[in-house]
């Protein structure tokens, strides 16, 4: 009796665990098959732990959009060019480089995954001046022959006899990060009610042309109002032109200036009553028009490098002081230690203006590369590559290439705008020689074509305000 009872209970256990068993197999059939079910359970590869499967992802930006939307615009056969390729859309290629020893060149094609994935960008730490030149159809941001109100003549290559325009169809893509794209409402939109001034010597004045065309995108702008004046910018008699530019968009109250000094010093008569005075150059103190107008100021870009040589003082009829002596001999006479004093003492005297101008973001530029072979710009100097890259499209070290700049911002608020290890692989890309009228037989192998490379300049600008 007692067998037969354990018989039973024991073969009802064994039918619970077949029943169990045969629901379980119906389950996981109809979960493979059913997708209706993926609503209530997640997909089987949610648990394929040892091999998982990444996501395709692909985004649009807004700005692609505005492209695409503005490709109807009436333009000259001259510009066609231009503007096909920079309303493209296709996907960013990149081009092979040769190696060099201070760059690298692996596979440069771009993926939604490479831009998106940005760690440093999420902690602010972007080192932007390291990365790699990619090949972007959508370059340039406006057209070299379209933008005369501000583009000098003796800059716009496409005014020129030159005939190869590739140097134009490049972007930098730092590493690990995302340069957001230039967007002309939104920089007026960060800079509503606001000033930014570049003050420098004559690559300080591309970047500024340069600058207003990105903001205009390179069309004549009626609208846009000459506030020279406001700032004692005015043509003196006798003068090729101005000491400076301020234009202001009226739209959202928004200022771009340039002032030019070479030197960022104060400059001082010695023979106020003498045409041909020499002037003293004070290492230590700013120029005037920075200490008389830096409570404009919201954005400041600060530069200075080519002018440190004795050539260039004689011409100036330059003479170095500093704590209001004139320096004669010594270890502080040599260029390379009177540049240095002044950028850390421009830094540390912005630096000490913060705290009263609170609003002020202020940049000190990184030198702008040489790129005379041969020669200098008056011994036959020359710079006729025309391949782009052709030295390396990467730059690869975390240290800028300009130590004196680096070093004098050092402890102090005034942030490095570092530009230049990566416009030193694009020796394409300077004015060469191309001229607007017959050739000089002298290259010019400091300044650049624009559109070009200042334009990156303003784009790594742009990023950090």
């Amino acid at each position: 009796m007692k067998g037969g009872i354990l018989q039973k209970v024991r073969g009802s256990k064994l039918s619970l665990v077949l029943t169990a068993l045969m629901c379980t197999t119906l389950v996981i059939w109809a979960w493979e098959k059913t997708p209706a079910l993926s609503v209530i359970f997640p997909p089987l590869e949610r648990f394929d732990i040892l091999s998982p499967v990444p996501a395709k992802t692909s985004a649009t930006s807004s700005d692609d959009t505005h492209r695409l939307a503005s490709a109807d615009k009436n333009l000259s056969a001259a510009d066609e060019m231009e503007s096909s390729s920079s309303n493209e859309t296709e996907p960013v290629l990149s081009l092979p480089a040769s190696e060099s020893s201070a760059t690298s060149t692996p596979n440069n094609s771009t993926s939604d995954k490479d831009l998106k994935e940005s760690p440093m960008q999420e902690k602010g730490e972007c080192n932007y001046a390291k990365g790699k030149w990619v090949a972007d159809t959508r370059r340039p941001l406006y057209s070299g022959s379209a933008c005369k109100q501000w583009l000098s003549g003796m800059w716009a290559c496409r005014l020129m006899q030159r005939t190869d325009f590739s140097y134009e169809n490049f972007r930098w893509q730092p590493q690990g990060c995302v340069m957001p794209e230039f967007s002309r409402s939104d920089f007026l939109r960060r800079m509503q009610n606001k000033t930014i001034a570049l003050i420098g010597d004559s690559l300080g004045r591309q970047q500024f042309q340069s600058l207003m065309c990105m903001v205009t995108g390179g069309e004549t702008s009626p609208e846009v109002e000459d506030v020279g004046k406001d700032y004692g910018l005015v043509k003196a008699p006798g003068a090729l032109r101005p000491d400076g530019w301020a234009y202001r968009f009226p739209s959202t109250n928004t200022t771009i200036l340039y002032y030019w000094s070479a030197s960022l010093c104060e400059l001082e008569p010695l023979n106020k009553s003498d045409p041909a005075t020499h002037y003293a150059l004070h290492l230590d103190r700013p120029v005037t028009f920075l200490k008389q107008h830096l409570c404009r100021f919201d954005v400041l870009v600060l530069n200075t490098g080519h002018h440190w040589n004795r050539e260039k003082f004689r011409g100036n009829r330059w003479e170095m002081y500093a704590g209001g002596m004139p320096i004669t001999d010594g270890e502080l006479a040599d260029m390379r230690n009177l540049k240095n004093l002044t950028l850390h003492s421009i830094a540390k005297w912005v630096d000490s203006q913060l705290l009263q101008h609170p609003q002020l973001k202020a940049f000190v530029r990184t030198m702008s590369p040489r790129h005379f072979v041969n020669g200098d710009w008056n011994t036959g100097g020359s710079c006729d590559n025309t391949v782009p890259l052709a030295g390396g499209s990467e730059v690869l070290q975390d240290r800028s290439s300009d130590p004196v700049a680096e070093d004098a911002i050092k402890g102090t608020s005034v942030t490095l705008l570092d530009i230049t290890s990566l416009s030193q692989l694009r020796d394409e890309g300077h004015i060469s020689k191309y001229t607007l009228k017959a050739s000089t037989g002298m290259q010019d192998c400091l300044h650049w074509c624009l559109p070009g490379i200042p334009d990156t300049w303003n784009e790594i600008l742009y990023a950090q305000i």
